[in-house]
């Protein structure tokens, strides 16, 4: 599963509606707790570990992607 589809499993949204440049809160309709769940669904698909600084970071779809692939 990639990380566009976990975004979208997460959020009960269709893929095509997760864009790069798409905010969390904002255009995607995700509030706090939804974040938390989403990343610990990342940390334990990719067996990474997204410490909670970085994740207050991590607003857009594509930092978010771009984060994961460099931790890969």
């Amino acid at each position: 599963m990639d990380i566009k589809e976990i975004i979208a499993k997460q959020l009960g949204l269709d893929e095509s509606e997760i864009k790069d440049e798409a905010l969390f809160i904002d255009d995607l309709g995700a509030d706090s707790l939804d974040t938390v769940e989403l990343i610990l669904e990342l940390e334990e698909q990719f067996e990474i570990e997204i410490p909670d600084e970085d994740a207050e970071e991590l607003t857009t779809v594509g930092k978010l992607v771009n984060y994961i692939n460099e931790q890969r």
